[in-house]
């Protein structure tokens, strides 16, 4: 949704009987809470439409509201692998630890849907060379086909250089699969994987980032309990969790996995640069992204649209919903304004929302 026309009409509403300004930051911070109020509403009214569904009162085909619900959801629907947490910068997880394992969760993450893992490691490493532009993963000192190796596994850069924002998002970034295992020279035995998408790009020239590759058919859900469960299940060698059957409690921003998810392997982990073994990957709802209108220069002393500048940034709801957007966000700035004219019209096209969508 174009986040200068939803401000041109709100300053058109606002401005109809010049009533006041709205400086680009005043209108950007209500921009912000109005959608995420709408987020927000989503999921109510999802649980309404799955109600009137199973009480047969909801419609179907082009009146099927909760297909259309699902659709706007799934926009926000992403997977991320996890990063390690560590308090002394380096993990060393011995073989039969069975204590948890926690992984920050993503700052912009609003609800877990599925965690699960990869509990089958291939081989895990280093590059020996990088190329630029290529798609390939060179280790000289790795039989690559010896390891078990497949077509289709999957193949993480582990590096700070495979991570996009980490440590303020906590998650992995560069991944994709095994396409095929070459010989980086003749008679150099299989140490080249030609990977789906270009994983090893070596932006600082550090020459080498570290990598895992997993089974990618092997794949194991982890179940969340409570913190009082968790106790019970633990304490018992019939209840406890296990790699097969693993659970996961939540604790602020942090995900204890039980038992540990480690398999033996002694792995460098320093914050913000190498990442270490991470096998956990979330499938979650995130929160949409701030909305940002953006401006470099004044012309006629007011501020003129520029959506050029790297931090602008349109709504990410559907179109379908801009009305109910500037509404809402009239009802902000009339409260600033403070214009009774303005705040009643935001909250009269809200009521009418309402009562269509009810």
């Amino acid at each position: 949704m174009p986040i200068n026309d939803v401000r041109n009409t709100v300053l058109a509403i606002a401005n109809k009987n010049n009533y006041g300004y709205i400086s680009p930051q005043d209108f950007n911070l209500y921009a912000k809470q109005a959608q995420l109020d709408m987020f927000e509403d989503y999921f109510y009214q999802y649980n309404n439409w799955i109600n009137r569904e199973n009480q047969r009162t909801a419609g179907t085909g082009y009146a099927h509201i909760l297909k259309g619900l699902e659709e706007v959801i799934d926009i926000f629907s992403v997977q991320a692998f996890l990063g390690l947490v560590s308090a002394v910068g380096v993990i060393d997880a011995p073989s039969g630890l069975s204590g948890p394992s926690s992984y920050f969760l993503p700052n912009d993450y609003y609800l877990i849907n599925k965690l699960y893992r990869y509990p089958t490691l291939r081989v895990a490493g280093s590059t020996t060379t990088t190329i630029g532009g290529s798609l390939d993963l060179i280790d000289t000192g790795t039989d690559f086909l010896a390891a078990g190796v497949q077509p289709g596994d999957l193949v993480i850069n582990t590096s700070a250089t495979g991570v996009a924002n980490y440590p303020l998002t906590g998650t992995l970034g560069l991944q994709g699969f095994v396409q095929n295992i070459l010989n980086s020279a003749p008679g150099a035995g299989n140490n080249t994987i030609t990977c789906s998408a270009q994983l090893f790009v070596d932006p600082n020239g550090l020459g080498s980032e570290n990598y895992a590759i997993y089974d990618a058919k092997n794949i194991v859900e982890v179940e969340r309990v409570s913190q009082r469960k968790i106790f019970n299940l633990t304490s018992s060698n019939l209840t406890a969790p296990t790699k097969q059957y693993p659970c996961y409690v939540l604790d602020g921003n942090i995900i204890s996995v039980y038992p540990t998810v480690w398999d033996g392997y002694n792995i460098p982990y320093t914050v913000g640069d190498t990442m270490g073994l991470c096998d956990v990957k979330a499938q979650y709802i995130r929160y949409p992204r701030d909305p940002n209108w953006t401006w470099a220069t004044l012309q006629g002393g007011e501020p003129l649209f520029d959506e050029t500048q790297a931090d602008y940034q349109d709504f990410e709801l559907p179109l379908s919903d801009e009305p109910a957007l500037i509404a809402k966000i009239c009802q902000y700035v009339g409260i600033e304004i403070r214009e009774a004219e303005v705040t009643a019209f935001g909250s009269a096209e809200e009521t009418m929302e309402t009562q269509e969508t009810s």
